[in-house]
């Protein structure tokens, strides 16, 4: 299994968005600033992911919530949380 996943830097209120075959493994990382592109972002928090059967569909669905549209999909789904 693949993983979409969506972070939320509590630092500077913006989203992460990324995929990997060990979720927890790779938010580990994320949460001990072994990751370039969030480590002066933390604290980060997990707040979206999704299961993909293979690494084409974890790609596919990545580059989809990177766009516009997939932005507003996100805070639809998310609403509550994002909103407060």
């Amino acid at each position: 299994m693949y993983y979409v996943y969506v972070l939320f830097s509590k630092k500077d209120s913006k989203r992460y968005i990324g995929y990997i075959n060990n979720l927890k493994l790779r938010f580990e990382h994320h949460q001990k600033g072994k990751v370039e592109s969030t480590k002066n972002r933390r604290p980060l928090s997990l707040i979206y992911y999704e299961a993909c059967l293979n690494q084409q569909d974890a790609t596919y669905r990545e580059k989809y919530l990177k766009t516009y549209h997939g932005s507003m999909f996100i805070k639809k789904r998310l609403k509550s949380y994002l909103t407060g």
